[in-house]
């Protein structure tokens, strides 16, 4: 939160629909960088304001679970922003209110900072978020007159001379709670929409000689989020910065661009992503870790020096000791690996605790679902799985176990014990030719 004496109320209008989106789901919902918009708004806001409240629309319980432990408030009619803005009116207290938008959702905590101060400059009554964009397109212009803003035109109504003006209002306002309170009483919805519009808040304070001040920031944190294909460029944006983030700190990516995060990964120094890896949320990497190409990882923890892939799947809930292996086309599910383990080659993990200095031979299957419950399997130290092993949990593998490799295993295997779990080989002499021979003659007739 920021150090100044006023209180601060960030409220979030989060009622719009997946219209242009052609979605179902809450815009506000839909995810940036392994997370909901809003969660990225949520975890900046909460560094600069002393209240966060979020506007939602009716029957929007996913978004209310998201927004906990934020108040939230329902605006039944969706009657236009400003008019969503009042229904938070409760929560203005006395201080400093910023009206922000769930879809945009890049804004930092730093450029907040900055419109909250802007605020507070001599005679400043309101201040608002604007930007430069490559293409303004249709965004409304703010024109100013030295220095201060003048007005904002919507792109409908401006000029040729006007849409020519590079700075383009982002919609985030800024000011104190009661002179907020009146101006958003006073728009009216003379429009064709027949809406109440936040913009029209900067018209009333400028009519009172109010002092109206735009503070710059980049397009890539200001920019509005209303399409899959704003969505799209969003997140290509986002994982630009995210993948110099990884550089600078001092993480080796063979092929950046081809590298996916979460804007929760964490990455140690000295790990190395080797092309085509994508972060879901919630990854953390220790130092000197590799994670070889095609690997996909997603609420995991990896010590450092493991190897991941190539071509891994690592799910949530696993956790992978140091100097451990798991190799190509293996797949782990709430999954525990000791140091120096090894899971190299086509296997599945599912549900399981495996001690230190194991190994699980490749095509080795835990089967731990039996169609209702989920059961898991614990393996000691030092055990060895021979290949295409099938383990049927629950089970328990002792420290030193040795189980033989095409074996399906249903019961426990004590310590040190070597468990087979296949039926009897028998070999008949000479059946082999005969056998083929006699299909031959069968495909001949």
């Amino acid at each position: 939160m920021t150090s100044l004496s006023r209180p601060t109320t960030g409220i979030i209008l989060a009622a719009g629909l997946g219209t242009r989106m052609c979605s179902s789901r809450p815009k506000a919902m839909h995810p940036l960088a392994g997370q909901p918009m809003l969660t990225h708004l949520l975890t900046n806001a909460a560094k600069v304001f002393d209240t966060v409240v979020v506007v939602v629309g009716p029957d929007m319980d996913e978004v209310v679970q998201l927004a906990k432990p934020f108040p939230t408030v329902v605006q039944t009619e969706r009657l236009g922003t400003a008019h969503a803005a009042l229904q938070a009116e409760a929560f203005f207290g006395h201080g400093d209110v910023a009206i922000l938008y769930a879809d945009n959702p890049l804004i930092s905590a730093q450029t907040l900072t900055r419109l909250i101060h802007e605020r507070h400059q001599p005679d400043v009554s309101l201040a608002l978020l604007a930007m430069r964009p490559t293409n303004p397109g249709r965004y409304g212009r703010v024109i100013t007159v030295n220095g201060s803003v003048s007005r904002i035109v919507e792109w409908n109504d401006a000029t040729e001379e006007e849409r020519a003006i590079p700075l383009c209002n982002a919609g985030v306002f800024c000011a104190d709670s009661t002179n907020l309170r009146c101006w958003l009483h006073a728009v009216d919805n003379n429009n064709t929409k027949r809406e109440f519009y936040l913009t029209d808040i900067v018209g009333i304070a400028i009519a009172e000689h109010a002092l109206v001040k735009a503070v710059e920031a980049p397009e890539e944190e200001l920019r509005g989020i209303n399409s899959r294909a704003e969505l799209a460029l969003a997140e290509a944006s986002v994982q630009q910065r995210l993948r110099t983030q990884a550089l600078e700190s001092g993480v080796t990516l063979i092929a950046p661009e081809t590298v996916f995060f979460s804007v929760d990964t964490v990455l140690a120094p000295d790990v190395l992503i080797e092309p085509h890896v994508v972060f879901g949320p919630g990854v953390t990497i220790s130092e000197g870790a590799v994670i070889r190409a095609f690997s996909h990882l997603e609420g995991c923890f990896i010590q450092s020096e493991s190897v991941i892939g190539p071509y891994a799947r690592i799910r949530p809930k696993t956790s992978i000791g140091i100097h451990s292996k798991v190799g190509n086309f293996v797949e782990l599910k709430n999954a525990t690996l000791g140091d120096h383990t090894k899971v190299n080659h086509l296997s599945y993990v599912g549900d399981a605790t495996i001690g230190t200095q194991s190994n699980i031979g490749a095509g080795t299957i835990f089967c731990n679902y039996d169609g209702t419950h989920k059961h898991h399997t614990t393996i000691g130290e030092h055990v060895f799985i021979g290949s295409d092993s099938v383990l049927v949990a629950p089970l328990c593998i002792g420290d030193h176990a040795f189980v033989a490799a095409g074996s399906t295993i249903t019961n426990n295997v004590p310590p040190e014990a070597m468990a087979f779990g296949r039926a009897r080989q028998e070999n008949r002499n000479g059946y082999g030719k005969h056998f083929k021979n006699s299909y031959k003659t069968k495909k001949r007739t």
